[in-house]
């Protein structure tokens, strides 16, 4: 009898995967090559963080009432009674003291916002660090960019929902921003707000932008960004095995099945101990938002804070033209500055492929060290970043630190626009002594530890050869050299003594490392793209700079 029914089973298998071949798609995803390296799971990290919105956040739309009609509060949390407030925070609160593990789901939800966003942020780190945002992987890298941009509107609409005092005054910022900008400003303003602030539709606009249209183009986006991810495999860090050919790692199931089942596991069970023991946002510590009152220490997230930050140490600019007020004051640090930032991050990839003049594809990782230029880059923007999250907050730290606020402001002018240059120089001068170091120890060999004695009776610091995985890491890597130029340079168009000049700032610091002609063949065979197509209009043809080197 049981065999009979294994083999109807097995019969009726065989004809659905004849009519819907899923069998096929199934044993090829859990073959596919998944990478074993820590630094490829905070992909995942924001993954989980995101399914860990989606579900508390689904729980929170059961009792919070997204409405701006005012009430008076009669519930249990005593310093509030009697005081009028909108249903937007009457519910909050009714969420925190009333309903049975609403505070513990409005914290886990709250934490879970500031680790997705955070794991988005690193992960984009990692991706421009290592190169892995080079072709063909740039599309993957402008749908990752729009997530983060996603994130950052979601977080703030859902910090503005509850109406509290402090949400308030970040709406209250919001609409000077937005007033800000020239010609459609007032425009805008009214359209988004229904007339004057505060208004009595932003909360129930800003609550369908956060459960539906918002999650919806996120859901979207993840799932092409995973499919990409699939379909374009990963990228791998330079070993033995390991090339610009091929995709090596873990198989789906049962190894990175198990991995990442453990890391979802655990990362629920801390922001559920974060919620449970950490607090985070207290509406009700702040009241009920007023338009006459502001928190003097108020503070937004640390993912808005450097806008904050920026409308803090922005000199107070304006211009009166044709009866109008220019407020660059707030044009300038919460509109352009954003605006150049993000255009920026959206155009690197090919404005690095067109500097390097590189056209080939990419599937080994980029030592850090070995991408001067890039890292540095990176490190500058991170620490103006910094800066600009630090001013955010200077009335804190001044409050603390008993310092004036205006000296601290001008502080944080001087070092928004030295600290990034700064930064780039000592990391780009760091890059090249590990590059130095990396030749010394292909040269010389690592330090032994033992004294030993020369023939002419010296002592020294003995050394012994790398081990064939660790020369394997130090010599197989992709640096392009500069480009040249086909002709002297006063001959060529502006566009392309642009290029040569930004081509030799960019990779012209370098440290060659000792490699013999053959070992030199064998690390181009190893970081030789998988397809090299013949492309219509070589640089050669069209009287540009010469090719990318390794």
């Amino acid at each position: 009898m049981k065999e009979k029914v294994r083999e109807a089973a097995l019969t009726g298998f065989v004809a659905l995967d004849r009519r819907l071949p899923a069998a096929e798609a199934a044993k090829a995803l859990l073959r596919k090559a998944f990478p074993d390296h820590w630094s490829f799971l905070l992909g995942e990290l924001a993954l989980y963080s995101f399914a860990v919105l989606v579900l508390t956040g689904s729980y929170l739309t059961l009792f919070f009432d997204p409405s701006m009609t005012q009430s008076v509060y009669a519930g249990p949390y005593e310093p509030l009674r009697g005081l009028r407030m909108s249903q937007a925070y009457l519910s909050t609160l009714d969420l925190s003291f009333e309903v049975r593990g609403g505070l513990l789901i409005r914290q886990v939800h709250h934490w879970a916002a500031l680790v997705f966003i955070a794991a988005i942020a690193v992960h984009m780190l990692r991706v421009f660090f290592t190169g892995a945002f080079r072709r063909p992987r740039e599309a993957n890298w402008i749908v990752g960019l729009t997530l983060f941009v996603l994130a950052l509107l979601e977080g703030f609409a859902g910090y503005s929902l509850p109406d509290d005092l402090l949400s308030g005054t970040g709406m209250r910022t919001a609409n000077t921003i937005v007033l800000s900008i020239p010609v459609v400003g007032t425009y805008l303003s009214s359209f988004i707000w229904r007339g004057a602030f505060p208004g009595h539709v932003i909360l129930p606009r800003l609550y369908v932008v956060h459960v539906l249209f918002v999650p919806g183009v996120l859901i979207a986006l993840i799932t092409v960004h995973l499919i990409l991810v699939v379909y374009l495999k990963h990228t791998h860090w330079a070993e033995r095995g390991r090339t610009n050919r091929n995709a090596v790692g873990q198989p789906m199931f049962p190894q990175f099945a198990t991995k990442s089942t453990g890391l979802f596991l655990m990362i629920f069970g801390l922001l559920t101990a974060l919620g449970g023991l950490a607090q985070v946002n207290p509406v009700w510590a702040y009241g009920p938002y007023r338009a006459d009152q502001v928190a003097t220490d108020a503070q937004p997230d640390w993912y808005v804070g450097f806008l904050e930050g920026a409308l803090r140490v922005m000199p107070p600019w304006e211009t009166v033209l044709w009866g109008h007020t220019f407020m660059w004051n707030v044009l300038i640090p919460a509109v352009v500055l954003p605006g150049l930032l993000f255009t920026g991050l959206y155009l690197y990839p090919f404005l690095e492929k067109w500097i390097a003049g590189d056209r080939s594809e990419h599937h080994l990782a980029d030592r850090p060290r070995n991408q001067a230029a890039r890292t540095a880059l990176g490190v500058a923007g991170i620490v103006f970043y910094a800066v600009l999250l630090a001013a955010g907050g200077n009335d804190v730290i001044a409050f603390s630190f008993r310092v004036s606020v205006n000296t601290l402001t001008w502080i944080f002018r001087i070092a928004v626009v030295l600290g990034p240059v700064l930064a780039f120089w000592v990391t780009r001068r760091i890059c090249l002594a590990l590059q130095a170091h990396d030749r010394r120890l292909l040269a010389e060999g690592r330090e032994s530890g033992n004294v030993e004695q020369d023939v002419r009776g010296g002592l020294g610091e003995g050394h012994e050869a790398l081990s064939a995985a660790q020369g394997y890491r130090l010599m197989v890597r992709e640096v392009p050299e500069p480009l040249t130029a086909p002709r002297p340079r006063a001959e060529l168009p502006r566009r392309q003594r642009l290029r040569l000049a930004l081509s030799s700032w960019y990779y012209g610091d370098r440290v060659e490392v000792p490699v013999t002609p053959e070992q030199r063949r064998a690390v181009e065979e190893r970081t030789a793209a998988p397809i090299e197509p013949e492309e219509p209009g070589t640089a050669a043809g069209r009287g540009e700079p010469a090719g990318r080197g390794r």
